[in-house]
């Protein structure tokens, strides 16, 4: 179902993908610094992730700039929030590359603005971009040591912008529940030599799916 969400005086476009029944929770999910709402991996994780019964919102936010990236993030967050349509219980925020660090950035922002907000259950970050290539001395990790809530990071081994020990000794230090599964020989793109993209999605949409699961069912509890 396309929609499009009121931004200041434009429109951000999105797409729901919406399970058969009825979902308590959803996920909010955006693209990096290239690309849109249809980059491949996005459609294919909205698609799995309905079929398996969790409500998915992607859109697409141009702009290099992440302050404006999170400002777009936060309104999509607050326009689901409110929707009488689908009247979630959660949601938990997911990006690629730059939207993951959109989305880590609203997170933190909302739990500095006055507690944390209930309505956000998680973060997944799909390729986070943890330094620019060669410069691992400037670590992006500010946002990430401030969360509290659940984290799922799934990174390629050989991810350029994400070096596999820097990222666990990130996690290492964060005060939130965290996860991370590493793609074996996996670059930013979440390319793999020898292996199809099809192949490393349903790795990747599979592990996304059953790390939500845990997380609602705790929830649950």
């Amino acid at each position: 179902i396309k929609v499009k969400i009121p931004f200041g005086n434009k429109y951000l476009d999105a797409i729901f993908s919406v399970p058969e029944k009825k979902s308590r929770y959803g996920v909010i999910l955006t693209h990096g610094a290239g690309g849109d709402m249809n980059f491949p991996h996005l459609v294919s994780l909205a698609a799995y992730l309905a079929s398996h019964g969790v409500l998915c919102l992607r859109f697409t936010c141009k702009g290099l700039n992440i302050a404006y990236r999170t400002k777009a993030f936060k309104t999509v967050v607050e326009y689901l929030k409110l929707s009488d349509d689908y009247q979630l219980s959660g949601v938990f925020l997911a990006g690629r590359s730059m939207g993951s660090r959109a989305a880590a950035s609203v997170i933190r922002q909302l739990s500095q603005d006055g507690g944390d907000d209930d309505f956000i259950q998680g973060l997944v970050c799909l390729s986070y971009p943890l330094h620019r290539p060669k410069l691992q001395s400037k670590l992006r990790d500010e946002d990430l040591l401030f969360i509290r809530c659940p984290v799922l990071f799934v990174s390629g081994s050989a991810d350029e912008m994400c070096e596999k020990q820097l990222l666990e000794g990130v996690a290492s230090k964060m005060k939130a529940p965290k996860k991370i599964h590493w793609i074996d020989k996996a670059n930013h793109g979440m390319a793999v030599k020898g292996r199809t993209t099809d192949d490393v999605m349903e790795e990747i949409n599979a592990q996304v799916f059953s790390w939500l699961r845990e997380n609602i069912e705790l929830e649950h509890k």
